[in-house]
């Protein structure tokens, strides 16, 4: 691999050496102090590094028998603990190339494809996933034991050797958030585009005060693109990462880790934060706990426009960020200052190659009569994804419409496909639920949509065509359509007949021209009862 070309792994080292000493990882303890003030164990750069070379030791001896380097590896594991960590990096370390599987997707079928489809030649568990592991499975399948239980006698062994890789070589393996004909696609990373990602890092995630360390949170698994990046971002910082016990953390957890895990710096999902903004309307002090951080990130989507506003009013330091899988995280940034009729807009990232293409859209789908504009990943890009994911024109067409609120300045105006952003901002692909339930259930339905913007999981509409009654109907409904949903992440899924709300036929709110059911529409009309549906849920 080129010297000059920057990875998860020559940063790693590259901090080992700057920040050996600081805190990479402060990992929660059971214990609390005799006050109850809860403990953090802090992982050093150096440790990190020095654990990443154990396990690839480990790996190298496990695996090279087994298959050839450079072969795709699975890991189908939590991604949410320092061991998981260790693991993902320690396997590249060891030569091969992590394929991550999440737990979201809990059907070891699609499993076995996305394995097949990569290539892949063996696959990693842990005591999550091993016993979902069945005869079906074609490759190996071995274990991910605990740091504690890898030999410590391998430290003495010398460290495995680097296979040469070219820019172009694939680096990692993720997957779409959302599934594309019943599955979700690969997105191949190759190493200029990791370096081009890593290189985002000077316009997100640079320090206010260099002479002090940033503490801030991890926003998900290891085994999704967001927080791989972020790591690696951070990294060059020589940021510390304080991870909460559960992800999403209450606000009793946030406010310790501020106030005893000097945490400075929050990353969250705006669905998430917006559970603080919540609390803290009712309470000062967490309030100027929020003030005084030094800046809190939200991604996924935009805040409310009431949450944004109380944000700012109160002094909270917002900036938002947009990006997607395939482009490694951020494409776009807002532009922040005080100003409060510009400081949301969003720019893109600099140093890059992108593109806004005028669509035809209806005004009718869009309420709107402004210039929509897709963003298009230009293909000399460094953050343009893999080949396989672009169109014919060579290009990243993102399938995000954005309006041009000034020279360089955009706002986001929805999408132009069916897909919706769940409340971690993982997609789902709402047509195909749509297209599934009308096959499946013929005349028990007459028409139907999926919504969930911002939810954990989609909630199913229909206006009934049968004269059954609403409870046995939604139960029919759901028992035609459970094969299809089993095969889905579960942020995509209908997870139960709870989730299928039956309203009479034509009562939904449609378009005037075309009589299309307006999918936001809906969610604002029926908000309290999702609101309720959820929190049952929950």
């Amino acid at each position: 691999m080129s010297s000059s070309l920057l990875s998860h792994l020559s940063i790693l080292k590259d901090s080992s050496e700057r920040f050996s000493d600081r805190a990479v990882f402060k990992i929660p303890s059971e214990e609390s102090t005799s006050s109850g003030i809860p403990r953090w164990e802090a992982i050093t750069y150096k440790q990190f590094y020095d654990d990443v070379e154990l396990c690839a030791k480990y790996w190298a001896r496990e695996l090279s028998s087994l298959i050839p380097l450079r072969s795709v590896v699975g890991l189908w594991i939590g991604g949410m603990t320092y061991t998981d960590v260790l693991h993902i990096y320690a396997i590249s370390r060891a030569g091969y190339i992590p394929q991550l599987f999440s737990l979201r997707l809990p059907n070891p079928a699609i499993i076995y494809e996305l394995l097949a489809k990569a290539n892949a030649s063996a696959l990693v568990c842990d005591s999550l996933t091993s016993g979902f592991i069945d005869g079906n499975c074609m490759v190996p399948v071995l274990h991910a034991p605990f740091l504690a239980e890898i030999d410590l006698a391998l430290s003495s062994e010398s460290s495995p050797l680097l296979p040469t890789c070219e820019p172009s070589d694939c680096a990692f393996i993720f997957h779409t958030s959302g599934s594309t004909s019943g599955s979700p696609k690969l997105v191949p990373c190759n190493y200029r585009w990791l370096d081009a990602v890593a290189r985002k890092a000077s316009q997100t995630a640079v320090p206010r005060d260099s002479d002090r360390q940033d503490v801030t949170t991890c926003v998900g698994s290891m085994c999704h693109i967001g927080q791989t990046m972020l790591l690696i971002c951070l990294m060059q910082y020589g940021t510390c990462i304080i991870q909460p016990k559960r992800l999403p953390f209450p606000t009793e957890e946030l406010v310790n880790m501020i106030r005893f895990g000097n945490l400075n710096r929050l990353w969250q999902f705006a669905t998430f934060f917006s559970v603080h903004l919540k609390a803290a309307r009712k309470d000062s002090d967490l309030l100027s706990l929020l003030v005084n951080l030094e800046e809190v990130t939200t991604t996924g989507m935009a805040l409310s426009q009431e949450d944004e506003a109380f944000a700012y009013q109160s002094g909270i330091k917002l900036k938002n960020i947009f990006g997607s899988t395939e482009c490694g995280g951020t494409t776009f940034v807002s532009v922040g200052g005080s100003d409060p009729t510009i400081r949301h807009h969003l720019r893109p990232l600099q140093g890059l190659s992108y593109a806004f293409v005028p669509i035809t859209s209806t005004a009718d789908e869009h309420q709107s009569t402004a210039r929509l504009l897709e963003f298009v990943v230009l293909s000399d890009s460094g953050d343009c994804p893999d080949v396989s994911l672009r169109q014919s024109d060579g290009h990243f067409h993102t399938g995000d419409l954005f309006q041009e609120v000034g020279p360089g300045s955009y706002i986001f105006a929805g999408r132009d496909d069916d897909w919706i952003k769940t409340e971690n901002s993982l997609r789902c692909d709402t047509k195909s639920i749509e297209d599934n339930a009308r096959a499946m259930c013929g005349t028990l339905i007459s028409e139907c949509i999926a919504v969930g913007t911002g939810r954990p999981f989609p909630a199913l509409f229909v206006e009934a065509g049968s004269e059954l009654d609403e409870v046995k109907l939604k139960k029919e409904i759901f028992r035609k359509i459970r094969h299809f949903h089993s095969r889905r992440y579960i942020h995509e899924s209908i997870v139960s007949s709870k989730m299928i709300i039956v309203v009479p036929k034509g009562t939904l709110p449609r378009t005037a021209s075309k009589g299309n059911i307006r999918r936001k529409a809906v969610e604002e009309a029926y908000k309290s009862r999702l609101d309720e549906l959820y929190a049952s849920g929950n």
